[in-house]
């Protein structure tokens, strides 16, 4: 998977995305270096959050999203920022025609 897909990355988020048919797979991680168990589930928390917000724009595919250090100090206003640079990075955004 991660050999084939693509993957990019921000200063808070790194996303591994691998174009499919009919299937919306996405997992989200945090490792330790994020922080305790609390950091890391809170991190994990405001993933899952923007990709409910932006889901119905998006391909069908496997997502993984990695958490990076700075999540937790970074606003959500910026966390959006960086989330959706990777979305557009990697080519998985819905083109307005389809």
């Amino acid at each position: 998977m991660y050999r084939k897909g693509k993957d990019t990355h921000t200063g808070s988020v790194v996303l591994f995305f691998l174009p499919a048919t009919n299937t919306h797979k996405i997992g989200f991680t945090a490792t330790k270096k994020i922080g305790n168990a609390v950091k890391r589930n809170r991190a994990k928390r405001r993933l899952r959050a923007l990709f409910c917000e932006f889901s119905s724009l998006l391909n069908d595919g496997t997502y993984i999203f990695v958490a990076k250090e700075a999540i937790n100090e970074i606003s959500y206003a910026n966390l959006k920022t960086d989330f959706l640079k990777t979305l557009n990075r990697s080519g998985s955004i819905k083109n307005s025609n389809d």
